[in-house]
C-alpha cells in the first residue's frame, strides 16, 4: 500500500532501491506517529473536516494501535512502504471510510517531521537519565577516593600530583556541558512542524497551535518552508550534542583502559568483568571499555555523515533525507547502551591505594617542591632553577604531600557546586510538560 500511488505500478527495482531500510526504521517512529494522529485528528475535528463520531471511533482505534506498540505487538507488513501507510491501512481496515479521513491537511513529509520530533524528544529524556545515573556514580567514587592520590600527565610523561577524587570528578563536570549541548538540541527539536504540509503549507484553516499544545511542543516552526529545511537540520544538531557525549565517555574509556594496564595499574576490575585470551592464562581484557571507546568514536563521525547527505540540497524536500534515519535512529541505542555500561562497571571498579610509594613518581611533586621555595620568598625563577638542578644531581628527596586549596584543586573539589550545575541544567528540559501533555492525549 502507498498512500500516494493512482493507476500506476512503480517497478520492483525502483521500489526495492527507493524504500530502502525505511519500513525497518519507521518501527522505532510507530508510537510517535499515532501520537501525531491523535492530535492531528482531534485538530480536524475542530475545524469542521471530521465529524465527532468519526473522531471518537478514530480516537479509540488509534489508542488501540498506541497500546499494540507498547507492548510490541505492532508490524509494518510485507508490501506496505511505511509506518503512516500501515496506521492507516489498520485504521481503513478496522473503521472504513473514517480512517482514510485521517490525511486531510497533511502531508508524509510534515508527519515524518512530527514522527522524528517526538522521537528525539523521547529519546533524549532517556539519554539525560542514563546522563544522570553515569554523572551519579562519578560524584559518589570522586567523593569516596577524593584523598587518593594518583599521578597526572601531560604529553604522557609523569607531570604532576592529581587525585582519583579529580579524575572522577572532571568526567562529571564534562556531562554537564554535553547536557546542555544536547539541552540545546531537544530546545531546537521541542517545535511543532505539523501543518506544514509538503513545505508549503494547506488551503485548509488548520489550527497548527492546537496541535502544538496537544503534543506538549514549546512552540512551532511558524514558516512552513522552514520547517521542511528543518529535516536533516535538526538530525545534525542533535547527533553534534549526542558527539559531544559520545567524546566524554570515550575520552573516559580510554584512560581505563590505560589505568587497567600493568603498567599504570591504577585499577582494577573483577574478574567476571574482564575477558581472556585463547592462548595467554593471565589475560583480563578490558573489553568492555574497547567496545565503548570504538562506538564513541564511530558515534562522533555521525554529525559529519548526517552533514554530506544534506550539504547540496536546495530548500524543500528530497529522498536523500531517507537516508540520514538508517545511521542517526540507531545512534540513540548506541549511545545508551555505552552510558549504561559505563555505570554498571564503574559501579564495580576498583582504585588502588598509594600510587604514587612508587620511587618512579618522586618528581611529582617537584612543582609543590618549588613553590614552597617561593612562599619562603625565594623568586620563582630562582627556585624552578634550583629545584632542576638537584633533580640533575639526583638530590631531590620531597615529601609527598599536596596543599591544594582553590576552586576545583585536589584539597577542593567543589563537587557541590558542580552537583548544582547538573541539577540546574536537568530541570531546564522541563520534561513534565511533555509527559503530562502525552498522558492527557492517550488517555482512555
Amino acid at each position: 500500500m502507498k498512500l500516494w500511488q493512482k493507476n500506476t505500478t512503480t517497478k520492483e527495482e525502483v521500489e526495492k532501491f527507493t524504500v530502502g531500510r525505511d519500513r525497518e526504521m519507521d518501527v522505532l517512529l510507530a508510537e510517535f506517529d499515532v501520537l501525531g494522529s491523535l492530535a492531528h485528528t482531534q485538530m480536524l475535528a475542530s475545524i469542521g473536516l471530521l465529524e465527532t463520531t468519526d473522531l471518537t471511533i478514530l480516537q479509540q482505534e488509534l489508542k488501540n494501535i498506541y497500546l499494540d506498540i507498547k507492548a510490541g505487538n505492532f508490524t509494518i507488513e510485507e508490501g506496505i512502504e511505511d509506518v503512516h501507510s500501515q496506521v492507516e491501512l489498520l485504521l481503513t481496515k478496522r473503521l472504513g471510510d473514517a480512517g482514510k479521513k485521517i490525511h486531510s491537511g497533511r502531508s508524509r513529509n510534515d508527519q515524518v517531521l512530527l514522527d522524528l520530533k517526538l522521537y528525539i524528544r523521547s529519546e533524549i529524556q532517556k539519554m539525560v537519565e542514563s546522563t544522570q545515573a553515569l554523572f551519579d556514580q562519578l560524584i559518589k567514587l570522586s567523593e569516596e577516593h577524593k584523598d587518593k592520590l594518583l599521578p597526572g600527565y601531560t604529553h604522557l610523561q609523569i607531570a604532576m600530583p592529581s587525585s582519583f577524587g579529580l579524575w572522577f570528578g572532571a568526567y562529571a563536570e564534562s556531562l554537564i556541558d554535553d547536557l546542555l549541548m544536547l539541552q540545546a538540541a531537544y530546545r531546537i527539536s521541542n517545535k511543532n512542524p505539523l501543518g506544514s504540509a509538503a513545505g508549503y503549507g494547506s488551503s485548509f484553516p488548520l489550527n497548527r497551535q492546537m496541535t502544538a499544545d496537544l503534543l506538549g511542543f514549546d512552540s512551532l516552526n511558524y514558516n512552513v518552508v522552514y520547517a521542511q529545511m528543518g529535516r536533516g537540520k535538526t538530525e545534525r544538531n542533535v547527533a553534534s550534542a549526542l558527539a559531544s557525549l559520545a567524546a566524554t565517555l570515550g575520552k573516559m574509556a580510554m584512560d581505563i583502559c590505560l589505568y587497567l594496564n600493568q603498567n599504570f595499574s591504577f585499577l582494577s576490575l573483577p574478574d567476571n568483568l574482564t575477558t581472556g585470551s585463547s592462548i595467554m592464562p593471565h589475560k583480563k581484557n578490558p573489553d568492555v571499555f574497547e567496545i565503548m571507546r570504538a562506538k564513541c568514536n564511530k558515534l562522533q563521525a555521525l554529525p559529519n555523515e548526517i552533514a554530506l547527505i544534506i550539504t547540496n540540497l536546495p530548500s524543500g524536500y528530497h529522498r536523500d533525507l531517507q537516508l540520514v534515519k538508517e545511521s542517526f535512529l540507531p545512534a540513540f541505542q548506541e549511545l545508551q547502551s555505552c552510558l549504561q555500561m559505563a555505570t554498571f562497571m564503574l559501579q564495580n571498579v576498583i582504585v588502588k591505594e598509594n600510587i604514587l610509594d612508587d620511587d618512579k613518581y618522586k618528581y611529582l611533586f617537584s612543582v609543590e617542591v618549588v613553590n614552597n621555595e617561593v612562599l619562603k620568598g625565594v623568586p620563582f625563577r630562582e627556585a624552578y632553577r634550583n629545584i632542576g638542578l638537584a633533580i640533575e644531581e639526583g638530590n631531590f628527596y620531597p615529601a609527598h604531600e599536596v596543599h591544594h586549596t582553590h576552586e576545583g584543586s585536589i584539597g577542593n573539589l567543589c563537587n557541590e557546586q558542580i552537583q548544582q550545575a547538573m541539577d540546574k541544567v536537568i530541570a531546564g528540559f522541563n520534561f513534565e510538560k511533555v509527559q503530562l501533555a502525552i498522558e492527557q492525549l492517550v488517555k482512555d
